[in-house]
């Protein structure tokens, strides 16, 4: 595919260069700030070269006093509005999943199980589970269960930019444990027809 998808050293820019990988890597597994630090200042440096459009744009400075934090919605309050995307158990690992529904429950935010079903084991525990749970065509993992143990119920009316007929799932990525949850057969490919 060259550089334009695939970095090349002499390929088009990518913000995700072997460097920055390393960093970001090197600063989650020590734990370091400084080294978070170098891998943000990477990152920037990158999306200001046009490696993405938000680097092209910069902020306007003391055009205005800043505002007290004592008037501004309190950080506890704004992050009960942060969700995750819809990203289907079987589409991302059961340790990503659930990661992110983990990290949004700590925040006080909300993760999206996506179309694929949860795991039963994490739907008693509010502490692991999804707290919005999508319903799509397909009604993969959708059982009364899962439906009760849900904050918000999403349903999914059109597929978006996927190709494709619907969101679809190839045989070789239904394993045992994906297709107990969806309730369907291992091995064979899941596809969630349009509406």
């Amino acid at each position: 595919v060259g550089g334009e998808y695939a970095f090349r050293r002499e390929g088009e820019l990518h913000l995700f260069t072997p460097e920055v990988v390393f960093l970001l890597q090197h600063a989650t597994r020590t734990g370091r700030y400084q080294v978070f630090e170098q891998y943000s200042e990477e990152v920037n440096r990158l999306a200001a070269e046009g490696g993405a459009l938000r680097g092209l744009f910069g902020f306007k400075k003391d055009l205005r006093p800043p505002v007290p934090l004592d008037e501004v919605e309190s950080v506890e309050s704004i992050v009960t509005r942060f969700n995750t995307g819809a990203m289907s158990y079987g589409s991302i690992s059961a340790e990503a999943h659930e990661t992110m529904a983990i990290a949004m429950n700590a925040l006080g935010g909300r993760s999206n199980s996506g179309e694929g079903g949860e795991d039963v084991d994490r739907l008693y525990d509010p502490k692991r589970r999804s707290a919005v749970k999508q319903v799509a065509s397909g009604r993969f993992g959708v059982t009364s269960d899962y439906l009760v143990n849900a904050t918000d119920i999403q349903i999914k009316m059109a597929q978006g930019a996927k190709p494709g007929e619907g969101g679809q799932l190839p045989g070789y990525k239904v394993y045992p444990n994906i297709a107990k949850t969806r309730h369907s057969t291992p091995g064979v490919g899941l596809i969630s027809p349009p509406p």
